[in-house]
């Protein structure tokens, strides 16, 4: 499967690190792939408007940035992070049995928003704990996380399926097995103790910075408004497509084959590191997302929409690859958690809010708001552009030779 490999020197890894750690990706993944793409569609079937749909969806992001940064700063003192995970998925289920009671607007506003607030570590943490690893031990870090890509796929896939043959009431209890496998990977994730510096990797450069640093900050908050510009597609692309013929699975293929180019991007991490530095990464999975959202409002059918949606290996997977590089060569390991949790903070932030604008902007613009969303991924790309201008020229060239930068 995915074998444990023993450290470069001193202690070594706990017992199928990778494996584990992979797993770990698995369950939140597998909730992901149902809920991302058909709990607007369960919405639809309660006759919630455009409005209520993006709000209900916004909710949880918004309240995901208040928690997530506070429970990764207490992980990064705690005896064991991996514990945190079984709590999450442990209260995430409560709420995602609790829907099964709720029908009206109000209701389900509030139970998903707490929802949001019990799951939000979960993603965080284990990417910390895969991190960690990568410093430690060597590991790398795209052979961890493509897994849980690829159960999102699978995931998605059988949603279609059953969403073909059940509607939209298929939703909740597949969200519901998705919640119990959270709490069982809690329980198997890796315990390898509190953040803290041990032997480091000889390939890897020694953090030149802090968690403070502008040139960090920014290039978090940049990719994050990037990253925000996929607001509109998360919310409505589904029922976009529904209303326009598309079948479940068809719409199921949509959102996997771009899980699956971002898989490539996860197998092919390792040689992409040594070819190009993340500057190089993001700037391009940026200007490759200005392109996917000019490009979106032209129906060129369900060919040219698997074309587009295979854009997220860009859009998405390179960037998130570079951002994930940058913060290691910017931190200690002893803020792994917390500057993970400040990206999914700005992250969520931005997500949340563009989401909460899409159902306004859907329901003026129609179609033509996917402009607006493509004028955001470019507002996110200059501001990583003068991020990028920030750092001094001597440790530009420093960096870019090890491959890190």
């Amino acid at each position: 499967m995915i074998p444990a490999i023993k450290s470069f020197q001193g202690e070594g890894a706990p017992p199928y690190f990778r494996l584990r750690t992979a797993l770990s990706y698995c369950a939140p993944l597998f909730v992901n792939g149902i809920a991302l793409p058909f709990f607007p569609v369960w919405l639809a079937g309660l006759n919630f408007s455009d409005h209520e749909i993006g709000l209900v969806i916004a909710v949880p992001m918004v309240v995901r940035v208040l928690v997530t940064p506070v429970v990764a700063v207490l992980a990064d003192h705690m005896k064991e992070r991996a514990d945190v995970l079984f709590w999450s998925g442990g209260l995430s289920l409560l709420t995602a049995i609790a829907l099964y009671w709720t029908s009206e607007f109000w209701p389900v506003l509030l139970v998903y928003g707490i929802q949001g607030a019990t799951y939000a570590p979960y993603l965080p943490l284990v990417e910390s704990i895969a991190m960690s690893g990568v410093r430690r031990w060597g590991f790398d870090y795209g052979s961890m996380r493509v897994w849980g890509s690829i159960t999102f796929i699978v995931s998605t896939l059988l949603g279609g399926q059953m969403i073909g043959m059940w509607g939209g009431t298929m939703v909740l209890p597949v969200m519901v097995a998705g919640f119990v496998l959270t709490m069982l990977m809690g329980l198997v994730s890796p315990r390898i103790g509190p953040t803290r510096r041990r032997n480091q990797p000889i390939n890897l450069q020694p953090p030149t910075g802090s968690l403070r640093s502008p040139q960090l900050l920014i290039t978090m908050i940049g990719v994050s408004i990037q990253q925000s510009s996929h607001a509109m597609l998360f919310t409505f692309a589904s029922i976009y497509w529904r209303k326009l013929g598309f079948s479940g699975t068809e719409i199921a293929v949509l959102w996997s084959i771009g899980v699956a180019a971002e898989v490539m991007v996860f197998f092919l991490s390792k040689m992409l590191n040594r070819r190009f530095s993340a500057w190089t990464l993001i700037f391009f999975g940026s200007s490759v997302c200005v392109l996917r959202w000019v490009l979106f409002p032209f129906n060129f059918g369900f060919l040219g929409y698997f074309l587009l949606q295979a854009l997220h290996a860009c859009t998405f997977a390179c960037v998130h690859t570079g951002v994930q590089r940058r913060i290691v060569a910017s931190v200690q390991e002893t803020q792994e958690s917390s500057a993970q949790g400040a990206y999914y903070f700005y992250n969520g932030m931005f997500l949340g809010l563009m989401t909460l604008a899409s159902g306004y902007l859907y329901a003026w613009l129609d179609l033509d708001s996917y402009y607006v969303m493509a004028a955001l991924a470019a507002f996110g790309l200059a501001m990583v552009i003068f991020a990028r201008g920030l750092q001094s020229r001597g440790s530009a060239i420093g960096e870019d030779a090890r491959g890190v930068s």
